[in-house]
């Protein structure tokens, strides 16, 4: 299913800020325009996807119309945008993306030690999610 919400682009010095005023401004930003309407498709899937897992309340998307690029500047303590700022729709599949880009498995080759893989055989141990456990715990240490 598809979801839709308005987005204000505010062209700045050094590409766009990408502002998404019914998901409480939520941001992302970009050097160019094509790589802040990226960052801006990413950002909703993100979010979305996040907040369907955790069963949040997500807010109805405003009409185009209904958004203000100065409205929504003044929220924000935001004054300086030039005359390339817009109004435009962002659209994602939640649910395609989510396969994609947050689901996706890829797979990994490693070795390990004869010793410790017949080890782990025998007890059963699932290699990739022993890896998954490892590999969360590290980065989240840092």
């Amino acid at each position: 299913m598809l979801s839709v919400y308005p987005a204000c682009f505010y062209k700045e010095e050094n590409g766009y800020s990408v502002i998404f005023p019914d998901l409480n401004y939520l941001a992302t930003c970009g050097t160019t325009l094509e790589e802040a309407m990226n960052m801006a498709v990413d950002c909703l899937a993100g979010f979305l996807y996040s907040s369907q897992k955790d069963n949040d309340v997500i807010p109805s998307p405003s009409a185009l119309k209904d958004i203000n690029l100065t409205t929504v500047a003044k929220e924000l303590d935001f004054d300086s945008f030039n005359e390339d700022s817009f109004v435009n729709m962002v659209t994602v599949d939640v649910a395609a993306y989510a396969k994609e880009h947050f689901e996706k498995s890829v797979k990994k080759t490693l070795t390990i030690p004869a010793w410790l893989n017949k080890a782990a055989l025998e007890q059963n141990i699932n290699f990739s999610q022993v890896l998954q456990e490892a590999l969360i715990s590290k980065i989240q240490a840092k």
